[in-house]
């Protein structure tokens, strides 16, 4: 064969693609996206990897030189640091503690105490209000602080401190707030106070600092700097490491990027692998249209001789170019959105992000993996295409885009893998563990489920053609009720099921990955919630030890404005059990529904509305320990105080109960087993409150804040002579396991949104490229009195209904995998269906499947039926 025949074959295939440059967007349009995708995580990871290190590593960028006790010495003393600010090579030393302090009175309110210089290079703060401490006594505050504690500067409040002569004692030392300052080194998490290190002794349990950060002058080497500051450390009292900034920062960062933010990112790696795939599908389907189109070209090239291998060669040519443009302008997309992202973030949301900087390896990766893509997505059509008869290609376009079914062997592999997934799925049910089983291996358990949903999704691939005409003969209802218009969008989705399953999978992928991602969160919302009923069934808990609090006490906590949902409650400790088995158990009066929370417990067996006198509520180890359910009966021994006679006919004879509910865990307060008020008395309950619970009459840190120092002043008031009485903040750890949820889903959503995206890009690709293909059979419907209006209706409909293709098949996929998933990691989580989120998500889809159909719906009205009928494409 001609050598020339590579470059003429090569040469006319580019000048195709230079010819219809609208071809090259559309079949790049999803590779776009695909490489903004990945290369908006690597600016998202350096940005937050960025950001992690320079407000949590502890070590300004300015420090030159970081000097910490060693050996036996506890910290560096302060005439070691005026030693070392007297060097010639050093600009500035600031001496660092970081300790804390609670607030004077029976609270759990504390205040995280750190000393910094407030102005400078080596500061880590910013003031926003105020000014900066500048005598003893004076602290700033952050944001928190200023919030939660009500501490604007020129208020005043006391500190416990513990006393230097006697450690277990403590005293007040009084400070004056005088300004607000926002932390750039530490996130804001716990209320915190600032001083100079000048000032921060009073206020500090330590002899010295707990290490010192030097900056040196312009000029200074570093070598020279070192032998100074190591000439003062070697007569000090106390030895002490020196160590330089670069390296301290340097092993800050990788103990900060160790824990959860290394985990994100490795759950950001598989996010980004399927967002890829779904690119890799959607190039495929468009080169194959593509491809499908020049299906005359190609025929005539092959009846003149030219071999497949130089077709297939200028072909995969063609798709490295289209790879190669849009992986570049994705990446410039990226870099761009980077770099703005900090700005946004500051002016929108008020959060200080670090500079991602400039990865060019990665981009350079990133564009090669897009042209790898490309190449990959277009083996397959151009192998397809190259490969007919010059016969059979000369035939029309759309007798090849058009067929219908899949051929054997894609049949028997797409069996083969719903057998395997429905195997995998099976044994994962028949063997889900009960709630309280310990011995599970539910990592195992979690990779064979990823398995069976992969192997699901790969078979949804193989077996997808088949499933359109089933699925759009129910979804496809309601559109033939509209006319012709939406019988004619049918029949156009319907006629091409190859096509449109190729499309609707990667739109059902989007919508599986999100729904599964809605159902889990939701699930894992509902367990919390639960869990909060039990654990923290408030915002605060009063407890009143062995004396209890009496009537008057708890009417003057619930008659306070600044509490609500104040609820008493009583408990009593019995023994139960074998002797030698022993367990000693609590039993409460708390009623359930007296609480907000309350509507939240879940129960095994049985209902909370049964609670009643003669009645009781059991813990699931009690239960077990008993071997009880709803309905059995269940005897409990009394509690009367030992004053009373042994003849006392109360302590003759125990207590029997119909058990009226099982729960899955503990019961709220933690309590074992609860009971009505009257079968309380039988067992020997005092008639004072063991505790209260009570929320913040007032949402948000302000309000919670003020409801504490109200319960504070209460206690104070009525039991000034007691230190039995003691607050608990319940609020902060159920709000730290909200706020984590919420951060998480949002991230997850966040990412898997992405896969969405690429899909209605697809659906854009798609629509577009068959509204070209079809020209003809639009012309033909134009000529037969179809209007403008009409076609371009058909063609939106035909782009919604992949949508509600991939939205009914996408939720029929992921809502099952997700509930298996919780169930298996969380047993006691309950099956909860967002359902108006999912249809939000359905809805939305179908929406925007459809407006990705108007460009091109636009496009083919603009066609008069004359110039389409003669057309040959």
């Amino acid at each position: 064969m001609n050598p020339s025949w590579r470059a003429s074959v090569l040469g006319s295939q580019l000048a195709e693609l230079l010819r219809r440059p609208g071809r090259l967007v559309t079949t790049g349009m999803s590779v776009v996206v695909a490489a903004f995708v990945v290369f908006a995580t690597v600016m998202a990871q350096q940005i937050t990897t960025n950001t992690t290190v320079d407000h949590f590593r502890g070590t300004p960028e300015a420090a030159s030189l970081v000097v910490t006790p060693s050996g036996d010495s506890a910290a560096i003393s302060g005439t070691t640091l005026k030693k070392i600010r007297t060097l010639p090579g050093v600009a500035e030393a600031v001496g660092r503690v970081e300790t804390g302090a609670p607030l004077a009175g029976p609270s759990e309110h504390w205040l995280e105490l750190h000393s910094d210089p407030g102005t400078g290079p080596l500061s880590e703060v910013r003031l926003v209000k105020g000014t900066y401490p500048d005598r003893i006594g004076e602290i700033a505050v952050n944001n928190r602080a200023a919030e939660e504690l009500e501490l604007a500067p020129g208020a005043r409040t006391s500190l416990k401190i513990a006393d230097r002569k006697d450690g277990d004692k403590t005293v007040e030392v009084t400070v004056t707030v005088t300004g607000v300052v926002k932390s750039t080194a530490t996130a804001e998490q716990q209320a915190g106070g600032y001083t100079t290190d000048a000032f921060v002794a009073p206020l500090a349990d330590q002899p010295g600092f707990q290490r010192v950060e030097i900056r040196a002058k312009d000029g200074v080497p570093a070598g020279e700097l070192s032998e100074q500051v190591r000439r003062v450390l070697d007569v000090a009292p106390s030895a002490a490491s020196l160590k330089s900034g670069s390296t301290v920062r340097a092993q800050e960062a990788r103990e900060a990027l160790n824990g959860d933010v290394r985990e994100l990112f490795q759950v950001i790696s598989v996010f980004l692998t399927v967002a890829v795939a779904a690119a890799a599908m959607v190039a495929t389907s468009a080169f194959r249209i593509v491809f499908a189109q020049r299906l005359r070209q190609l025929a005539l090239l092959r009846a003149i001789g030219a071999p497949q291998g130089r077709l297939v060669t200028a072909l995969v040519v063609e798709g490295a170019l289209v790879g190669a443009v849009s992986g570049s302008l994705g990446v410039l997309m990226a870099l761009a959105a980077g770099h703005l992202a900090p700005s946004a973030s500051r002016i929108l949301a008020g959060q200080e992000l670090s500079a991602p900087g400039f990865p060019v390896l990665s981009a350079v990766l990133v564009v090669a993996g897009a042209m790898l893509v490309t190449v990959c997505a277009v083996l397959a059509p151009a192998l397809s295409a190259a490969g007919v008869s010059p016969l059979q290609a000369l035939r029309a376009a759309g007798t090849v885009t058009g067929e219908r079914g899949i051929n054997r062997t894609r049949l028997a592999a797409g069996i083969l893998l719903a057998i395997a997934s429905t195997g995998l799925a099976v044994v994962q049910l028949r063997d889900l563990p009960q709630p309280g089983q310990m011995n599970y291996d539910r990592e195992n358990a979690m990779m064979v489920t990823v398995a069976s949903a992969g192997f699901a999704f790969l078979a949804l691939i193989a077996l997808g053609p088949l499933l359109v005409r089933p699925v759009l003969t129910v979804a496809g209802w309601p559109l033939r009720l509209l006319g012709s218009t939406g019988g004619l969008a049918v029949s156009g989705v319907g006629g091409t099921p190859r096509r449109a399953a190729s499309v609707s999978v990667v739109v059902a992928l989007g919508v599986a990955l999100v729904s599964g991602a809605l159902v889990s969160i939701d699930g894992l919302d509902s367990h919390l919630e639960r869990t909060a009923a039990v654990d923290s069934p408030a915002d605060f808990r009063v407890e009143a030890g062995s004396k209890g609090l009496d009537d008057r006490a708890v009417r003057q906590f619930v008659a306070s404005p600044h509490l609500a949902h104040v609820t008493r409650y009583r408990s009593v400790q019995v023994v139960i059990g074998p002797k030698g088995a022993a367990k000693e158990i609590e039993v409460s009066d708390l009623d359930p529904h007296a609480l907000p929370t309350g509507r939240s417990i879940d129960t095994v067996t049985g209902s909370l509305g049964n609670l009643r006198p003669g009645s009781a509520v059991v813990a699931s180890e009690v239960a077990d320990l008993f071997g009880v359910k709803a309905g059995d009966a269940i005897t409990l021994p009394s509690s009367l105080p030992s004053s009373l006679e042994r003849g006392d006919p109360r302590r003759r004879g125990s207590i029997k109960l119909t058990v009226a509910a099982t729960l899955p865990g503990d019961g709220p307060g933690m309590a074992d087993i609860l009971v009505a008020p009257a079968d309380l008395d039988r067992m020997g309950a005092s008639g004072w409150a063991t505790g209260i619970f009570a929320d913040a009459a007032t949402q948000g840190l302000a309000g919670r804040g003020k409801a504490q120092r109200v319960l504070e002043a209460l206690v104070r008031e009525q039991f000034p002579h007691r230190d039995d009485v003691t607050i608990s903040v319940l609020a902060e750890a159920r709000d730290h396991d909200r706020n984590t949820i919420q951060m998480t889903g949002t991230i997850a959503l966040g990412l898997l949104a992405l896969t969405v995206l690429i899909a209605v890009v697809g659906v854009t690709a798609t629509t577009s490229l068959t509204a070209i293909e079809r020209t003809g059979e639009f012309a033909l419907l134009r000529a037969l009195g179809l209007s403008r209006g009409a076609l371009r209706r058909t063609i939106t409909m035909e782009a919604g209904l992949y949508g509600v293709l991939g939205g009914v098949l996408g939720l029929a996929l992921g809502i099952p995998y997700a509930w298996l998933l919780v169930r298996i990691v969380l047993t006691e989580a309950p099956l909860r269906l967002p359902g108006g989120q999912l249809l939000v998500v359905f809805s939305v889809l179908t929406i925007l499947t459809a407006l990705a159909g108007l460009l091109p719906a636009r496009r083919a009205t603009r066609v008069t039926p004359m110039t389409a009928l003669s057309s040959t494409e």
